[in-house]
């Protein structure tokens, strides 16, 4: 994991290795350098994809699903050991409260275990068409897989992604953030201890800059991509991957819009609606970051949410009396910003200005108060563009029609959420939302055994439940015809 000197380093066909650039990690709250890290970029992301291609070659893997099982089964067991050593790196690294990494940390493993159940209903199909003809279909591992990993909840979206890759028989190629380098090289530590892995079919990098990603997105020898992050970037992943028509998998940004109905049981939703913006600092892409409200209730949820984003205590992911961290970084600070005072220019109203905190013990670090900004143009940019951050828009409805139009109206499609005590309403504003998950009276609840993804600009594919598996697989149909009988 780490050289003489403290490095933390890659892990590439089952050794540790270097790179010839090496930076620093940095906690966002306080400013400190927290460690080095080897800093790579394409010759890793050479030698990752060239590893994993050996593996998945000369390996028993791709065909061995007791084997598969067994691995997955220790690296469920081994990131449960570690869980809290990783939550304490996650924190100093990007930021997030204590309580929150301890929660990504446990609750990441789900994930590769219900690949193994996945993996053990894996049976394909069979019959027989014709007294002489049996068709069957199986699925089978694509080859090697690249997965790209973010720096906000690195654990979760490593493990989302590894675990349905690993249980097709793929072997993979990651690659992870500068933001995360020490808990991406322990998350490598605890990965290279699986005792019955075999070497090569996990390979895994770290890079604060741009080489080693594109190359994953275009090399024929990947032959499909698992990439988490913005929208953006999104596109252009898959821009460059379409040369080679490989596999796509994007989890991508979103706007999740809360719409509350006049109805609305406010003791219920206005601490989630707090949570929504505040939780991981807003730095991700399920963060409640558009309230729409009914009119009628208008006067009263502005008033409450205002107070309670006012109220909350910004400050260290490891004091236990902070309710909300730093952002990842001071130039994260500047970005969101900046995107507040242009919505203020385009006509918003703040309703809590926020900001960055500039004075006192908290100013070496990377933190913003929360923001709640009225906005009534839907062509805002804040209502538009994904902010990554504690900023929420505040935007009035009259009725449903005016709501669900609200609610559609950018290109994202990943969540939304919807409070009222007439389920017929809730089904029916439910359906005619786009979104790859819509919330009924709740917010941000998951469960492995049902699929997560979106619509529209928010994405492609599936992950969790049980779709995940066939994104890292392709079908193969079997034609056995009888030779005629001979006397």
């Amino acid at each position: 994991m780490y050289d003489n000197d403290g490095t933390a380093r890659h892990w590439i066909g089952g050794q540790w290795r270097d790179s010839a650039a090496v930076s620093e990690s940095v906690n966002p709250a306080n400013g400190e350098v927290v460690g080095e890290y080897a800093d790579g970029g394409r010759a890793e992301a050479v030698a990752a994809v060239a590893a994993a291609r050996r593996a998945f070659a000369s390996t028993a893997w791709s065909t061995d699903r007791d084997l598969r099982r067994t691995v997955l089964t220790e690296l469920a067991a081994a990131f449960d050991a570690h869980a809290e050593e990783l939550a304490r790196v996650l924190t100093a690294e990007n930021g997030k409260l204590l309580r929150e990494a301890r929660l990504e940390a446990r609750f990441a493993t789900g994930a590769l275990r219900y690949a193994i159940a996945d993996l053990t209903t894996d049976t394909g199909s069979f019959a027989q068409t014709d007294r002489h003809i049996w068709f069957s279909s199986l699925r089978e591992p694509l080859g090697v897989v690249a997965i790209i990993v973010p720096w906000e909840s690195p654990i979760a979206l490593l493990l989302r992604s590894l675990g349905p890759a690993l249980a097709a028989g793929n072997a993979v190629a990651v690659k992870l953030p500068g933001q995360t380098a020490l808990t991406n090289a322990l998350m490598a530590r605890i990965i290279s201890e699986v005792p019955s892995l075999p070497a090569g079919v996990v390979n895994m990098f770290t890079e604060s800059g741009n080489t080693g990603a594109p190359f994953l997105a275009a090399s024929s020898e990947v032959d499909a991509v698992s990439y988490t992050g913005s929208t953006a970037i999104g596109r252009l992943v898959v821009a460059t991957g379409a040369v080679t028509l490989k596999r796509m998998n994007m989890a991508l940004g979103g706007k999740t819009p809360m719409i509350l109905f006049e109805d609305a049981d406010l003791d219920h939703a206005l601490p989630l609606l707090t949570l929504g913006v505040t939780l991981g600092a807003g730095q991700f892409c399920m963060a409640g970051s558009r309230i729409l409200v009914h009119r009628s209730i208008a006067d009263r949820v502005r008033a409450r949410l205002s107070a309670a984003l006012e109220s909350v205590v910004v400050g260290p992911g490891d004091d236990e009396g902070s309710q909300m961290g730093p952002l990842v970084d001071r130039n994260a600070v500047r970005r969101v910003d900046a995107l507040v005072e242009e919505s203020l220019e385009q006509g918003g109203k703040a309703v809590v200005r926020g900001g960055p905190v500039t004075e006192g013990p908290l100013a070496a670090g990377a933190f913003y108060r929360p923001s709640l900004i009225e906005i009534a143009d839907l062509d805002a940019t804040l209502v538009q563009e994904e902010v990554f951050g504690p900023v929420a828009t505040f935007e009035v409805f009259d009725d449903e029609a005016e709501a669900v139009y609200r609610a559609n109206a950018t290109e994202f499609g990943l969540a939304a959420a919807v409070f009222t005590r007439d389920g017929d309403r809730a089904r029916r504003v439910g359906r005619a939302v786009r979104a790859g998950t819509v919330w009924t009276n709740s917010w941000f609840v998951l469960d492995e055994g049902f699929p997560e993804g979106g619509v529209k600009q928010s994405g492609l594919g599936r992950l969790r439940g049980p779709l995940s598996l066939a994104e890292f697989q392709e079908t193969k149909t079997y034609v056995h015809v009888a030779l005629p009988e001979t006397a």
